[in-house]
This record gives C-alpha cells, sequence and structure tokens, in this order.
C-alpha cells in the first residue's frame, strides 16, 4: 500500500485534538466547495448568455456563406448549381443578393440592406417562425418583409395600398450624372409580412424576391452576390468547404456561422475569459485557508513526523503526505462544490427560479466543459496550494 496515500487519508477524516485546527479545515474545506460550486454556476450562466445572444443571429445566419472575392457579385452557371447539388453534407442551399439601397415611405427615408431571395431561403434560414406581423413573401411578386425596427422608424403597417414603400438603387456605370433622377432605379413594392429578431436586425434588411432585386440592381438573371448553405447535421464542414472552393475556383470568400459573427463570438468569449479569471482569483484567495490549514496540521504532527524521520521514512515521503493531503481535500471539495453547482443549474433550467423579465427566466445552460474546466481548476490551484505548504516538511523542523 502506498504509505504516505494512506497517512493522508488518515490525516484528512481523524479529528485534531486541537480544536482552532478543526474550525481551520473546516473554513478551507468550505472555501473549496462554496467556490467551485460559484465557479461552476457563472461558467453555465455565461453559457447560457452567449446561447441567448446567440439564438437571434442564428435565426437570420446559415451554416455556410460564400461571396465574391474580386466584387460585390459574381456569375453562377448551372454546371456549378449541379455540382453543388452533389456535395456530401449540403441539405439546402439559397442564392442572394444584398446591396445597400434607398427606402421611402411617405416623408421618411432611410438607408439599409435590401435582401434578394429566392424559394429556398425559408428552408436555409428558419425566418419564418421569426415573422411577428402578416406573411412571408410569394415569389416572382413585388412584395417585400420588413423588419420590426424599420416598420417603427416608418410608422409603417403591411398591405398598405395607397401607400406603397418605394426603393432607389443607384444605377451602375462611370462618369458624371447629368439628370439626378436618372441616377437611380425605382420601384414601389407592397409590405407584406413583418419580422422580429434583435434590435439591430431588426433594422437592418429588407426581403425581396431574387427576380425584383436582380432587375432593380440591373442583374444578370444568373447574377448574384452570394450563396448561403444549410448542411446536415453530422457534415464536415471542411469537406464542404473544400469542395466549394473547387467549384468556384478559389474565387470566393467563404465563411462559417462564427466568422460572419466575429465580433459577437470574440465579443462573449473574452468576457468568458475575464469572468472565469476573476472567480479563479476568488478561487486562489480561498486556497490560501487550505496552505493555512495544512501548515497548521504539519506544526500539530511534528512528534509524529520526527517518529517516523527517525524510523527511516524520506524527507520527501513526509512531504508527499501532505501534498496528497491537500490535493485530497480539493478534490473531495471540488466534486461536492460541483454536485451543488450542477443541482442548482438544473433547478434553474427547469424551475427557472430566477427571472430575467416576467416571461423570460435567466438562461443557463449545463455542459461538460464547464464541468472539466472547475473540475480541473480545482485540482490544478489545490495541487498547487499543497505544494507550496508541504515544503514546509524539512530536516530542520523536525530538528
Amino acid at each position: 500500500m502506498n504509505f504516505p496515500l494512506y497517512i493522508a487519508k488518515r490525516y484528512i477524516f481523524s479529528r485534531s485534538k486541537n480544536n482552532a485546527i478543526n474550525i481551520i479545515n473546516r473554513i478551507a474545506s468550505m472555501g473549496i466547495i462554496v467556490g467551485t460550486m460559484a465557479l461552476f454556476v457563472v461558467l453555465s450562466v455565461f453559457s447560457g448568455l452567449k446561447v441567448f445572444s446567440l439564438s437571434f443571429t442564428n435565426e437570420i445566419d446559415p451554416d455556410l456563406k460564400i461571396t465574391s472575392t474580386y466584387g460585390k457579385s459574381f456569375l453562377i452557371s448551372p454546371e456549378q448549381q449541379n455540382e453543388i447539388k452533389k456535395i456530401e453534407g449540403v441539405a439546402s442551399y439559397t442564392k442572394i443578393i444584398e446591396e445597400r439601397v434607398l427606402f421611402l415611405f411617405k416623408d421618411k427615408q432611410q438607408v439599409t440592406y435590401l435582401k434578394g431571395v429566392d424559394t429556398n431561403y425559408p428552408v436555409v434560414n428558419n425566418i419564418k417562425k421569426k415573422l411577428f406581423n402578416g406573411d412571408w413573401l410569394k415569389p416572382d411578386t413585388y412584395q417585400v418583409v420588413i423588419g420590426y425596427g424599420i416598420a417603427q422608424d416608418f410608422s409603417m403597417g403591411i398591405l398598405d395600398f395607397e401607400n406603397p414603400l418605394q426603393i432607389f438603387a443607384p444605377k451602375p456605370g462611370k462618369g458624371a450624372i447629368e439628370n439626378p433622377d436618372e441616377a437611380f432605379n425605382k420601384t414601389e413594392v407592397l409590405p407584406v409580412g413583418i419580422y422580429s429578431i434583435s434590435e439591430d436586425l431588426d433594422s437592418k434588411y429588407v426581403f425581396a424576391d431574387l427576380g425584383l432585386a436582380q432587375e432593380l440592381l440591373m442583374y444578370k438573371p444568373n447574377q448574384i452576390s452570394g450563396i448561403e448553405f444549410k448542411l446536415n447535421e453530422n457534415a464536415n464542414e471542411n469537406a464542404v468547404s473544400s469542395q466549394l472552393k473547387t467549384i468556384f475556383k478559389n474565387k470566393i470568400t467563404l465563411k462559417n456561422r462564427a466568422q460572419l459573427n466575429e465580433s459577437l463570438y470574440k465579443m462573449l468569449n473574452t468576457e468568458n475569459i475575464v469572468v472565469y479569471l476573476i472567480f479563479t482569483l476568488v478561487i486562489i484567495v480561498a486556497l490560501f485557508n487550505l496552505v493555512g490549514a495544512l501548515i497548521m496540521m504539519i506544526l500539530e504532527k511534528k512528534g509524529n513526523l520526527k517518529t517516523l524521520f527517525n524510523l527511516g521514512t524520506e524527507i520527501n515521503s513526509l512531504r508527499k503526505i501532505f501534498l496528497l493531503q491537500g490535493t485530497l481535500l480539493s478534490v473531495f471539495g471540488g466534486i461536492i462544490g460541483l454536485i451543488l453547482g450542477i443541482v442548482l443549474v438544473v433547478i434553474q433550467q427547469h424551475f427557472n427560479l430566477i427571472m430575467l423579465t416576467p416571461t423570460l427566466a435567466y438562461p443557463v445552460v449545463f455542459n461538460l466543459e464547464n464541468v472539466l474546466i472547475v473540475m480541473g481548476t480545482i485540482v490544478t490551484l489545490g495541487f498547487v496550494a499543497s505544494l507550496i505548504a508541504s515544503s514546509r516538511v524539512s530536516k530542520k523542523l523536525l530538528d
């Protein structure tokens, strides 16, 4: 049997004759348990906030999106479309056109994105679930779907036949413009639906039929500004990306969902790291109690250690006793703290004890990654604290 481990376990589960040392041990144990529980709960909360924040963009962002590397638009041939359909892992795709244009309604105007989409768009992006009012646009019509923010800015409703929404798009070309009225293509459209996703997105897009966008921007029938893809659940994203680049001869820029929202992902990940570091600092402070408890234990067991040393036990083995004791305390405290944290997270998930609003519960997410991060942090810091305390055992101390 491992002699230091046997002694370390005896020291953990046996009470000291000195009541002050027992109190210090309890305080150290409670510090580890509470610190572990707090760290896990906070990481679970931030995981929930991350999922909640990304849920808004995930409703409208595809799994993959390609755009032209050399301009605003590119041409897609029937052969390329057939090759896309043969790619394993692609569930569906939709052709789009995005361009900033001027919208005019009564005496109000706003510059934002016109997004022309084909009939596959609601399949790739589940936009219909986010319709606040009305219906999705029909193909080959002059219907549009606007965001809730744009509807508020324009004080606009749907199916207003007397007051159509006007779209002005600059005509392509070079040289000076003699007549300003001839500088824009103009069309009138009818809003038939209003979507609501988030404050930013609700004021960003006006959805129209792809053919209408091509006509307004004077694009060719096979000219588009991008293609959005929905992948199968177990699709290999890297393999799909590689095949798409081959089909378009590396003349496209390809981005996944994280790259489309790079700044948002960076912000959320940075916040998560900062909170983790702050609570890790709290745990480090709590582990000072563990160092103190182990040093007090070393001083109390000084006579026993001297006896073991005289019987031939090496100094390193004596140090290992307290190293193992502190590490085991960290492991046991971490496990208890994790159990309590998991219970709190699961209760919040199922019973919504804490609410952000009367209808929205505070988001939390339980995942194995947070469990491993918290346990790894506690055990590592506990080991370091125990190593510092056990270094106090020396021949000079025993003499």
